[in-house]
């Protein structure tokens, strides 16, 4: 069974007084764990959808939950490409050029995701995964990056966005490099909060504040 290190009530209470103020909204989670039911019950009335790696997990966890909303996402990341995937993305004009992750030429941006991950607007982002623990797995590093995109390509508002497990190197260094530390609003224990705001509503907006 593939255990995900849960989050602790306090690194929980800070997506919790965000989706207070934003429920019912949509809320779309990197990671299919046992929080799921607790994700969907507060936000309510509200649309969340789940992205996993895990295709088995998705079934077992769907069997006792069947009307979560989940999809199978296929990652081509090794934690291993981390610190070259950083430096050559941070340099790439590519990767600031904001617009839909399915068309973007940055090699970080997720192209695979299901259309109805893609045709939504979120106001929450919740990025606890894919597996980041160890050199094979596929890290944060696209996750983080396509979570900054689609706020930033939103039509107008912002959206909140929470990385997970940020005393991990990836997640420390790519939500503070494509996040952007201007965006930054709190940390809790290993969860940091970032509100980006559109850049399709003023353009010219730099990538980073």
């Amino acid at each position: 069974m593939n255990i995900t290190p849960q989050q602790t009530f306090n690194e929980i209470s800070v997506s919790l007084r965000v989706l207070e103020k934003k429920s019912p909204c949509n809320f779309l989670v990197f990671g299919l764990g046992h929080d799921s039911l607790m994700w969907t019950s507060l936000n309510y009335g509200g649309r969340t959808v789940f992205v996993e790696e895990d295709n088995s997990w998705i079934e077992q966890v769907k069997s006792k939950l069947p009307n979560l909303e989940a999809y199978h996402v296929v990652y081509d990341t090794k934690v291993t490409q981390a610190d070259e995937l950083l430096e050559a993305n941070m340099k790439d004009e590519e990767c600031k050029v904001v617009g839909d992750p399915r068309f973007s030429k940055c090699r970080l941006a997720l192209k695979s995701l299901p259309n109805e991950v893609y045709d939504v607007e979120w106001d929450l982002i919740m990025v606890d995964a894919p597996t980041g623990w160890h050199d094979e797995a596929p890290g944060r590093m696209a996750a983080i990056y396509t979570a900054g995109l689609m706020a930033r390509n939103r039509e107008s508002g912002e959206t909140d966005v929470f990385v997970h497990d940020v005393d991990r190197n990836i997640e420390d260094k790519f939500s503070m490099a494509f996040l952007c530390e201007g965006y930054f609003r709190e940390q809790e224990g290993r969860i940091r909060h970032f509100t980006i705001p559109s850049h399709r509503a003023r353009l010219g907006r730099p990538f980073c504040p």
